[in-house]
């Protein structure tokens, strides 16, 4: 592992910090009216998933931790777990369903996702920003009933129910914001 001054650090970057591992979300260099410069960092941490902010002097150094980041693609899920695999090597990745977390709402044959590895062990799972899933069941809107913006719950293929407008129906492929698990429109 390489050690670089804190004033280096950069988002996105793993390092080590009181004996955990992280990834910086994000960095606040901060000069007081008097005294040295200060870099507030916001760390999750790997361990325990949480979130917090650490301080670091301009002068501190600090561990960065080597990764290894792979764009894998989707190919099914089972008990034992997510398989992921590689296109260039043809290799497959299993993931559990912890490590995948809320990602499975997301998650369709063919899709690409970004895994990050520390050490050769997976940590993160990205999907990408806005999806496009169909819809496989959802009500019939009321006709005339346009008042207020009504919507209705639409389930999609993942097993994900979001609120959609009345005019969607089942077999439309909707895109989907991965943030907010929310409608963000139709695919076209």
């Amino acid at each position: 592992m390489a050690s670089i001054v804190a004033t280096n650090v950069k988002r996105g970057q793993c390092i080590k910090y009181e004996g955990e591992t992280g990834i910086v979300l994000n960095l606040d260099h901060r000069t007081p009216g008097k005294g040295n410069a200060l870099i507030a960092a916001t760390i999750r941490s790997f361990q325990t998933g949480k979130t917090k902010s650490i301080r670091f002097a301009s002068s501190d150094k600090v561990e960065i931790v080597e990764t290894d980041r792979q764009k894998l693609e989707f190919s099914y899920s089972d008990p034992q777990g997510f398989h992921f695999m590689d296109m260039s090597t043809y290799e497959t990745v299993t993931l559990d369903a912890e490590l995948i977390g809320d990602n499975k709402n997301f998650l369709v044959e063919g899709m690409t996702a970004e895994i990050l590895f520390i050490e050769g062990n997976p940590v993160t799972v990205d999907v990408p920003a806005v999806v496009e899933l169909d819809v496989t069941d959802t009500s019939d809107g009321i006709k005339g009933d346009t008042a207020n913006n009504p919507t209705k719950p639409a389930t999609l293929v993942t097993g994900l129910v979001v609120q959609v407008p009345l005019f969607v129906k089942i077999g439309d492929k909707l895109k989907i914001n991965t943030a907010e698990s929310s409608y963000s429109g139709r695919a076209n």
